[in-house]
């Protein structure tokens, strides 16, 4: 019989003193912070104090961070004396029902209303203390973009995986961020992609469409796979090295649980900073925004916070995104930043992988430490 782990489960953090913290963004959502708090254990010299808060993709959760199917992010930091551990769930989050609505949202709409909110609420809790971040995908993305434009501060490190400031994407992928979003909404009146749609009623849009991608991807047996593959990179599969990931985790519920809906808006968004190069404003005439920079970079040397810009050396999703973006923010900032590629990794698995705590944790953990 197969191991099936429960939606939502806290049976990662199972020694934790768990608290949820709701707070509202200017834009009127309701989000949440969830604090993960352990006493005891050896803290590293100089740091019994501080916080790291974790923010999760598009489609994920905070839940990406404490799976109990392997040593998750929470816990291996708990374990290596950071007992305070946050753990964000802004508007991208599939514990949400945003992603499944008609809003359109922007990145431009997280940098400038999530993050600012949920930093207000968390240092309502915390105080001065120094506040470190692990970001990934487009929560990375957005976050450095809340970061160079000023909206939040005082960040004490951030670490970047996968994408920051300069998405970069295969030849495939942008052919489907330039078209895709019009031949969905328009074509198949869909407005977002769930790697689900395999589950829906037979030859409905969804269940043809989680078929037709099914077709195309021989690699392994899961249709919540496939979905992920399609709506996110180029590869069989895209986000992640199958042989990374524990059997648990690859049950097609547990992988859309972990990655779920997906908002076709964003691509937009995304596809617009790929031609550019680099992050940009998605709309310069939306004065909702006008405190938020046209160009996220051009600030890029008055920005003290250090990033570690991590990633996959098979990211099938973005690529060299990470490795352009060191090499621009050092011509900037010469000696600032690092940069770690993870041998055998890809887009996700750098996180949610099972020996992610033997291979990449512990750079996490280091560049913290020495901040």
């Amino acid at each position: 019989m197969e191991h099936r782990i429960p939606r939502f489960t806290l049976d990662g953090v199972r020694e934790a003193e768990v608290s949820v913290h709701p707070f509202a963004t200017e834009d009127e959502l309701g989000l949440t912070l969830t604090r993960f708090r352990r006493g005891g254990g050896p803290a590293p010299e100089g740091t019994p104090d501080d916080v790291v808060l974790l923010i999760h993709g598009l489609t994920s959760s905070s839940d990406m961070f404490i799976m109990p199917e392997h040593t998750n992010l929470v816990g291996f930091l708990h374990e290596n004396g950071f007992g305070d551990v946050w753990a964000l769930d802004f508007r991208m989050s599939n514990r949400f029902p945003y992603n499944v609505e008609t809003r359109r949202h922007t990145l431009d709409d997280i940098a400038h209303f999530d993050y600012p909110a949920a930093l207000r609420e968390l240092r309502r809790h915390v105080g001065a203390r120094r506040i470190h971040v692990v970001a990934h995908c487009l929560g990375s993305v957005s976050f450095s973009m809340s970061l160079f434009a000023g909206a939040v501060d005082g960040i004490a490190s951030l670490v970047a995986n996968s994408v920051a400031l300069t998405p970069r994407v295969h030849r495939w992928s942008r052919v489907k961020l330039s078209f895709g979003p019009v031949l969905m909404e328009y074509g198949t009146g869909l407005s977002y992609l769930d790697p689900r749609f395999k589950d829906a009623p037979p030859l409905t849009r969804r269940w043809l469409l989680a078929r037709a991608v099914s077709l195309l991807h021989p690699e392994c047996r899961e249709p919540a796979c496939h979905m992920q593959s399609f709506m996110w990179g180029s590869g069989k599969p895209a986000m992640y090295r199958h042989g990374n990931l524990r059997p648990e985790t690859h049950l097609h519920e547990r992988l859309a649980d972990l990655n779920g809906a997906c908002d076709l808006h964003y691509y937009r968004h995304v596809h617009k900073m790929v031609a550019a190069g680099q992050a940009v404003r998605f709309d310069p005439g939306d004065h909702r925004h006008d405190d938020l920079p046209e160009d996220y970079l051009a600030a890029a040397a008055d920005v003290t916070t250090p990033i570690l810009f991590m990633t996959g050396d098979h990211n099938d999703v973005f690529t060299d995104s990470n490795i352009v973006c060191h090499e621009r923010l050092s011509e900037a900032a010469p000696g600032r930043h690092e940069l770690r590629v993870v041998p055998g990794y890809g887009h996700i698995d750098t996180l949610i992988g099972k020996d992610a705590h033997l291979d990449v944790f512990p750079h996490i953990l280091d560049f913290i430490k020495r901040h």
